[in-house]
C-alpha cells in the first residue's frame, strides 16, 4: 500500500467551521443540550450502561436488551466528543472518563469487548450468537459493536488528547488482527461497520495493519470459504455477501449494511488506489440514485429486511427509509464527492439531510422516527415498536444513537479543499477557516438558505493570494432535482443564476457542477450568487408504479407534504392541479419557522417537520389533476 495516499479532496475539519444561522445552529444546540445527554440517560434507564459493569463484574445479573446495545453507548460517546471539540465542558469530559473506565474494566484480559457473551457465555444461542467467539459472525454483532467503538474512542481522542479510550480500541483491534487475515480465520461480519472504525484507527495511529484489516474484511465478502450462500431472512445479498465487492453493482439487502460498506470501501479505495473499488462504487451509486432512491433521498423500500427493493420499487406508505440508512447514505455521498469532486454527490447528500434524515428526530431533540415513510394513513404503525409518531426511544435503539453523531460533524460537510482549490459545499450562514499555502483564508456566509437562494460570501486573507473558489451549484437550481431520470420537474422555469463579485455580474463557468472564480483574491472581497426557488412540481419515472399520475412539490432543497391538521382533516384524496397557482409564505411561529406552499384549498410543509401536531394523514405524492 502507497504511503500518503488518501481521498484527492480534503474536508476542511468541522471544528474550523461554524453555523451561525437560524436553520442549522438551534438543531445543533438542542442536539448538545437535549438529545446528547438524553440519549445518556436512556443508556443507562435501559441497562445499556449496566451491561458493562455486569462483564466488569462489579453488577450482578444477566445480559439487558439486545446483543448490540453496546453499540449505542459508543455512539453517544461519538457524538459527544464531536460536541466537546466544539463546546468544552467540564461536566461532560468528566462524564466520559468515568463511562470510558466503566467499559475498560468490562474489556476482557486480551482485548475482547462484547458485554452479552462476556456476561451469558453459557447462554448464547448457538444458531444466532454462536456458542464460542466469532463462530456466527454473519447473525452475530462482535465486530460491528468494535466498529462503532473505534469511531467514538478516536473522536474522544482527538477531541480530548487523552488516549484512555484509544487504549482500549488499540487492545481490541489487536485482538482482532491476530485473529483474522488471509492466514488465519477468514469470515466477514454480517453487518458492516467494523471496516470504517479500523479505517479511522489507522489515520490516528499510522499503523497498517488496521486499513490491512479493513480491506481484509471488504475483500473476504463472496467468497463464502466453505460458508452457505449468505441469504438471511429469504433474502438474496441480505449482508451484501453474495458477490465480490468488486463484482457487485447493484445496491441489494439491508440498506444500512450496504452503505456502511460502500462508505467503508470509498475508504479503503482512497488509501490504497484500488480502482477495481471505485468502479464498483461508480456503478452501485448509479443503481442506487437512478433507481432506488426516494425523492426524500431515502433508501431501503422494504420493511423485511430492512432491504433495498427492486429497481423502481419506491412504496410511499411502507416505505422503510430508516434515519440510519439516510445517515449511511450521507456518509457514502460524501466521501464519493471526495473521491471524485462532482457536485452530484452533494446533491443527493443535501437532499437526504434536509428531508430523509431530519425528519427522523423531532424538533425538540427527544423523539424519533425510525423507518420515514412518504405516506399515512394514521392507521398503518410504521414505527418501530408501533406507532405513527415519533417514539421517545426504542428497543433497537440504532437511529437517536446515530442522529447525535452526524449533527455536529455536519459542520466538515461545508468546505472542501484540493491544491490551489477551495469548494463550498453546503450554504449556511456562518464561518469557515483553511489552510491554503500557509496562509489562514476565512469565509463568512449570510444567507437565509434553505428558505432563500441568496448568498453571501466574504473573504479574508492574510495576504492577497491567487486561488480557485468553487461554488455549488445544486442540481434543483437547474432543472434536474437529483442525476438521472428517476425524478423530473414538470415544465421549464426560467431560472437565471446570478454571480457578482464585488458588485459586478460574472459569466458563470461551472467545472463539475461548482461555478469556479480564479483571480488573486484580497481581504475584503464579496461574492454574492443568487439561486432562483421556483416552486417545483415533481414527476417519477414511469416505472415507479405508486407514483403514476402522481405529483410532489418542493422548493430549493425541501420537499413537501401534506398533512391532515392543514387540510381539513385528510390529505390522501387530495388532487393538485398542474394550473394550480402556488405561492410560499415563511411562518417564522410554525414548526420552529417554515416556508410553507399554498394553492387554493390546499396547505403543504416541509417534509421533515410532519407529525408534530395532530395525529393524521400525510402525504408527499398527491394526486395530479
Amino acid at each position: 500500500m502507497e504511503q500518503g495516499r488518501d481521498y484527492p479532496i480534503h474536508p476542511v475539519e468541522f471544528t474550523k467551521v461554524s453555523f451561525e444561522d437560524s436553520f442549522w445552529l438551534p438543531r445543533l444546540e438542542t442536539n448538545r443540550k437535549v438529545t446528547i445527554p438524553y440519549d445518556f440517560e436512556k443508556c443507562e434507564a435501559t441497562g445499556r450502561v449496566d451491561n458493562f459493569l455486569k462483564a466488569a463484574g462489579k453488577m450482578a445479573g444477566a445480559h439487558t436488551g439486545l446483543v448490540f446495545n453496546d453499540s449505542d453507548v459508543f455512539k453517544v460517546i461519538e457524538g459527544a466528543a464531536f460536541s466537546l471539540s466544539l463546546h468544552p465542558d467540564a461536566e461532560l469530559d468528566a462524564y466520559l472518563d468515568k463511562l470510558i473506565a466503566i467499559i475498560a474494566d468490562a474489556q476482557e484480559e486480551d482485548g475482547y469487548i462484547y458485554t452479552s457473551r462476556t456476561v451469558n457465555p453459557e447462554a448464547v444461542s448457538a444458531d444466532r450468537e454462536g456458542l464460542e467467539r466469532w463462530s456466527n459472525l454473519k447473525f452475530n454483532h462482535e465486530l460491528y459493536n468494535l466498529g462503532h467503538m473505534y469511531e467514538a474512542a478516536v473522536a474522544h481522542y482527538l477531541a480530548t488528547g487523552k488516549r484512555n479510550f484509544l487504549d482500549i480500541a488499540v487492545r481490541s483491534a489487536d485482538l482482532i488482527d491476530r485473529v483474522f487475515g488471509p492466514d488465519k480465520k477468514r469470515d466477514v461480519p454480517g453487518h458492516q461497520e467494523v471496516e470504517l472504525g479500523l479505517v479511522k484507527l489507522y489515520r490516528v495511529t499510522g499503523d497498517e495493519r488496521y486499513l490491512k484489516l479493513a480491506k481484509f474484511f471488504l475483500d473476504e465478502r463472496g467468497h463464502y470459504n466453505g460458508r452457505e450462500e449468505n441469504k438471511l431472512f429469504g433474502i438474496p445479498g441480505y449482508a451484501q455477501d453474495h458477490l465480490p465487492v468488486t463484482e457487485q453493482t447493484e445496491a441489494v439487502g439491508h440498506s444500512v449494511r450496504a452503505a456502511y460498506m460502500y462508505a467503508g470501501m470509498a475508504d479503503v479505495a482512497a488509501l490504497t488506489g484500488d480502482e477495481a473499488y471505485i468502479k464498483a462504487l461508480d456503478a452501485i451509486w448509479e443503481n442506487v440514485v437512478y433507481k432506488k432512491l426516494y425523492l426524500t433521498g431515502g433508501i431501503g423500500a422494504r420493511h423485511h429486511g430492512e432491504s433495498f427493493g427492486d429497481d423502481y420499487e419506491l412504496p410511499n406508505a411502507t416505505a422503510y427509509t430508516e434515519t440510519c440508512a439516510a445517515i449511511a447514505n450521507i456518509y457514502w455521498n460524501h466521501r464519493m464527492f471526495l473521491l471524485h469532486g462532482d457536485s452530484k454527490y452533494l446533491d443527493v447528500l443535501e437532499r437526504t439531510l434536509y428531508n430523509g434524515f431530519l425528519s427522523g428526530i423531532a424538533l425538540s431533540g427527544d423523539t424519533f422516527f425510525y423507518p420515514n415513510p412518504l405516506e399515512s394513513d394514521a392507521k398503518y404503525e410504521f414505527n418501530r415498536d408501533g406507532g405513527f409518531r415519533r417514539n421517545p426511544w426504542f428497543e433497537c435503539s440504532c437511529c437517536p444513537t446515530n442522529i447525535v453523531r452526524l449533527l455536529p460533524a455536519l459542520l466538515g460537510y461545508v468546505l472542501a479543499q484540493k491544491d490551489d482549490t477551495v469548494f463550498v459545499n453546503l450554504y449556511a450562514s456562518g464561518t469557515g477557516e483553511l489552510d491554503l499555502g500557509g496562509q489562514t483564508v476565512r469565509l463568512t456566509q449570510e444567507t437565509n438558505y434553505p428558505w432563500d437562494g441568496k448568498i453571501k460570501l466574504s473573504l479574508e486573507t492574510e495576504n492577497p493570494m491567487r486561488f480557485k473558489l468553487a461554488l455549488r451549484i445544486p442540481g434543483w437550481a437547474q432543472g434536474e432535482p437529483v442525476p438521472g431520470d428517476l425524478y423530473s420537474y414538470l415544465g421549464k422555469k426560467d431560472k437565471a443564476i446570478t454571480l457578482m463579485l464585488n458588485g459586478e455580474k460574472q459569466d458563470i463557468k461551472q467545472e463539475n457542477g461548482f461555478a469556479v472564480l480564479e483571480r488573486e483574491w484580497q481581504a475584503g472581497d464579496v461574492i454574492e450568487l443568487d439561486l432562483p426557488m421556483p416552486i417545483e412540481r415533481v414527476l417519477s419515472h414511469r416505472k415507479v408504479e405508486e407514483n403514476r399520475d402522481k405529483v410532489a412539490v418542493e422548493r430549493g432543497p425541501i420537499v413537501y407534504c401534506a398533512e391532515a391538521t392543514d387540510n381539513g382533516g385528510h390529505a390522501l384524496d387530495l388532487t393538485l392541479a398542474d394550473t394550480a397557482e402556488l405561492s410560499a409564505e415563511y411562518k417564522p411561529d410554525m414548526l420552529g419557522g417554515v416556508t410553507v406552499i399554498k394553492a387554493e384549498g390546499l396547505t403543504l410543509i416541509p417534509y421533515y417537520a410532519w407529525a408534530h401536531r395532530d395525529v393524521g394523514e400525510m402525504a408527499v405524492w398527491l394526486k395530479r389533476g
